[in-house]
C-alpha cells in the first residue's frame, strides 16, 4: 500500500462518491486513499481459478462470490479494501451496490509487495468483520495457502497447505486440491496434486 504524499482526510462518503468516478481503483483506509497496482499473470491466475471453483460450489446456495472490483467495507475499521475474491452469504449484503459489509470469507492473492500488509495490518482490519469465519492467503510465487479461520472461542487458528494438500474452506464446505488453485501457473515448479 503507497500512502497519499498530500496526505488530507477523506470522508468515507468523499471516498465512495470519487471512486465511482475514477478510472483506476483506490482502497480507503482511515481517511487516506491509495491507488491499487496491476497484478501479476499467477496472481490473474490463482484468482480465476479460484473464483470459478467457488463459483460453482455455492451456486444455489444464497451465496454470492465477488472477485478484485468490489468493496469491502469494515466500519470499525472505517476502511474499504478491494479483496481478490469475497464471499458473502448474508442477505443484508444484497442491498448494497457497491459495497458488501458481511462477507464469511475473503481471500487475497499475495505478491511481494503486498504480502507483509495483506498479513499484518489489512489482516488486523478484517478481522473487525463479526462475520468473516476464514481469511485465506495465497503464495502466487509458491504453492502455499495460509487459512485463517475463526475458531468457537473467537480465535484464528492458521491452517496450511502446500503441493499435494487439499484445501479446505470451511465457512463454505468447500474442498480442492491445491493443484487446482495453480493450475497453469507457472513459477519454475511443478505443481502436484
Amino acid at each position: 500500500m503507497m500512502a497519499n504524499l498530500n496526505y488530507q482526510y477523506i470522508s468515507p462518503e468523499e471516498y465512495l462518491e470519487a471512486e465511482m468516478l475514477s478510472a483506476i481503483k483506490h482502497e480507503y483506509r482511515q481517511g487516506q486513499v491509495y491507488a491499487i497496482a496491476g497484478a501479476s499473470d499467477a496472481h490473474v491466475l490463482i484468482t480465476g481459478n479460484l473464483l470459478t471453483l467457488l463459483r460453482n460450489h455455492v451456486r444455489g446456495k444464497g451465496c454470492l462470490v465477488y472477485v478484485t472490483d468490489m468493496k469491502a467495507q469494515i466500519d470499525k475499521a472505517n476502511t474499504f479494501y478491494y479483496p481478490d475474491i469475497m464471499v458473502t452469504c448474508d442477505e443484508r449484503d444484497r442491498t448494497e451496490e457497491y459495497f458488501k459489509r458481511y462477507p464469511c470469507l475473503i481471500i487475497e492473492v499475495l505478491s511481494r509487495t503486498t504480502e507483509a500488509f495483506d498479513r499484518g495490518d489489512k489482516f488486523a482490519d478484517y478481522r473487525k468483520l463479526d462475520t468473516l469465519q476464514e481469511y485465506v492467503l495465497i503464495s502466487s510465487d509458491k504453492v502455499r495457502v495460509d487459512c485463517f479461520r475463526r475458531n468457537s472461542e473467537g480465535r484464528w487458528v492458521l491452517y496450511p497447505y502446500t503441493a499435494g494438500e487439499e484445501v479446505h474452506l470451511a465457512s463454505l464446505d468447500f474442498r480442492t486440491a491445491i493443484a487446482n488453485l495453480y493450475e497453469d501457473v507457472s513459477f519454475g515448479s511443478k505443481i502436484s496434486a
